[in-house]
């Protein structure tokens, strides 16, 4: 573990120079450590938060898995309230301006929108999440709830929860997604068992199962792209 007081240095014409190379040059001239020490310094006003952010991306493997690290876990890696925040304000930040552009229009004719809304939520998570967009008529999303977290390899799945929140709410269409913490997003057997168990009591209603996009750090699988659908 890596304490924030560490370091004691005070960088200030460092951060100074960061940003100006970020408003004259943008995230492109950065590496992802750059990135992240100026987001710490958000939090961790009076030291010199390089090492840290260096120290975070090698532990957590990336900047998109510390982005994603729950806060309890960024707590245990030794970060202060403030430094935790900071982290979590970008990645909701980065989330919200995904979400936005898959909120504007039919989701099935804006597909690669919806599989990067997904990526940044759900690609680094920890813990399995499962996750139904409800569409209406036009196949706009009408509501887009997490029905379920669960632990590393498994997250409960309610049929009769989902058909009644569709229900309530007058929605003609699902797409379901949820995250393999492993990485890989192939379907398991228990996986595709769930997913033809709500398609079909979907079906009895009048509702479609558009498709089960699996979100994994290595890519995404498609239930109706594999023929599983």
């Amino acid at each position: 573990m890596m304490s924030e007081a560490d370091d004691p240095g005070y960088g200030v014409g460092h951060r100074q120079r960061l940003r100006e190379r970020l408003l004259t040059g943008g995230a492109d001239a950065f590496h992802d450590h750059e990135l992240l020490e100026y987001i710490l310094a958000l939090g961790i006003p009076r030291r010199d938060t390089k090492p840290l952010a260096k120290w975070l991306i090698a532990t957590f493997g990336s900047y998109s898995s510390v982005l994603a690290a729950e806060p309890d876990v960024l707590r245990a890696a030794g970060l202060s309230e403030a430094a935790v925040a900071a982290i979590k304000f970008v990645e909701a930040s980065a989330v919200r301006m995904k979400q936005a552009a898959v909120h504007k229009q039919p989701v099935l004719s804006s597909w690669q929108s919806l599989l990067d809304y997904l990526h940044v939520d759900m690609a680094h998570g920890i813990r399995e999440r499962f996750r139904v967009l409800f569409l209406n008529s036009r196949n706009m999303i009408i509501r887009d709830d997490v029905m379920s977290h669960g632990t590393v390899s498994h997250a409960a799945v309610y049929v009769r929860e989902i058909m009644k929140r569709a229900l309530d709410i007058g929605a003609t269409g699902l797409i379901l997604a949820h995250n393999h913490p492993s990485g890989d997003p192939a379907p398991s057997q228990d996986d595709i068992r769930m997913t033809r168990e709500i398609a079909e009591t979907a079906r009895r209603l009048g509702i479609t199962v558009h498709d089960h996009v699996i979100v994994g750090k290595s890519g995404f699988k498609s239930f109706k792209t594999l023929g599983l659908l």
